[in-house]
């Protein structure tokens, strides 16, 4: 049985999905398997996948009949592992050299918990953009006990799904279905109670390629309902944790409609769906106006 499952669910990124393996393929060894769930995907994500299969014999891959989402995909590739831990790799971003044999260091401690740091890149990797998301200084263990500090501390990075290591049976034995929808299964999976032992590695093993996220139309949503929704729903933590986290509604805040508006990504169909039945009519009012205002002119705005 491998120590460590590399798990992939991947959907359209046939433009971006052959960097990601060449980063991983390179540091495979007889301990590690990498285990690939596609999302029945209409361009050449397939053809390009099976180019590394036929190459390499660790490589599993499970191409699905249809599109369950990111959340499902996820579970199942999981579930498809043979690895006593699984690392939630996304598909378009990177591993640094000698990333593999750090994680394999880590898991050797039979922690349950692995969290990876990254660096962030332009979208052509040409660029950095940050150095490392989480800070280099600061708590690189944490028992149950701190559970709290921890999900006040790194919660905030762990939206990024590949930076996730965690013990296989811990996410088997875990309520996952509950999260289907939320796009953060792994979230749902990580809070909905204690782990006992976590560490984070703080120097950054994965390049993040910046602007490439399939989700970034839909960001209003996530960012404003989605993500806060189930932040704040996990019951053993406390409010202040929480808001350290993000805000309970942070679509109230004006500066985050400007920014969203800015973005191209905040708009009449927004406003109606999202904002228009939860609150009140000055704020109705504002926001509409906000949705209507010339997108160019908050660029500026936004940009200062």
């Amino acid at each position: 049985m491998p120590k460590l499952s590399i798990c992939i669910a991947t959907y359209k990124r046939g433009a971006y999905i052959a960097e990601t393996l060449d980063s991983i393929v390179q540091q495979l060894g007889s301990n590690v398997e990498l285990v690939i769930v596609e999302g029945a995907s209409p361009d050449n994500t397939r053809e390009t996948i099976k180019q590394y299969v036929s190459k390499h014999k660790n490589i599993r891959y499970f191409r699905e009949v249809v599109n369950s989402g990111i959340d499902i995909d996820y579970d199942k590739a999981v579930g498809y592992a043979c690895g006593e831990y699984c690392w939630l790799m996304t598909d378009d971003d990177l591993l640094k050299a000698g990333a593999i044999g750090r994680v394999l260091e880590a898991i050797s401690e039979s922690v349950d918990l692995v969290v990876v740091n990254s660096e962030v890149r332009t979208a052509d990797f040409s660029s950095v953009l940050s150095a490392g998301i989480l800070p280099a200084e600061g708590a690189v263990k944490y028992r149950g006990e701190d559970f709290e500090s921890f999900f006040s501390e790194v919660t905030g990075y762990l939206s990024f799904i590949g930076g996730v290591v965690i013990k296989r049976s811990i996410w088997l034995e875990r309520s996952r279905a509950d999260y289907y929808g939320t796009l953060f299964v792994h979230v749902g999976v990580i809070f909905q109670k204690m782990i006992e032992s976590t560490t984070v590695i703080r120097d950054p093993l994965i390049v993040i390629r910046y602007g490439n996220a399939m989700w970034t139309p839909r960001g209003f949503e996530i960012w404003m309902f989605k993500w806060p929704s189930l932040i704040w729903s996990f019951l053993p933590y406390s409010d202040a944790a929480k808001s350290k986290v993000c805000a309970k509604e942070p679509w109230r805040q004006l500066k985050n409609l400007v920014l969203y508006r800015a973005l191209g990504v905040y708009g009449k169909a927004e406003y109606l769906r999202f904002v228009a039945g939860k609150a009140g009519w000055l704020r109705r009012m504002v926001s509409s106006a906000m949705a209507h205002f010339p997108v160019g002119f908050l660029n500026s705005i936004a940009s200062i």
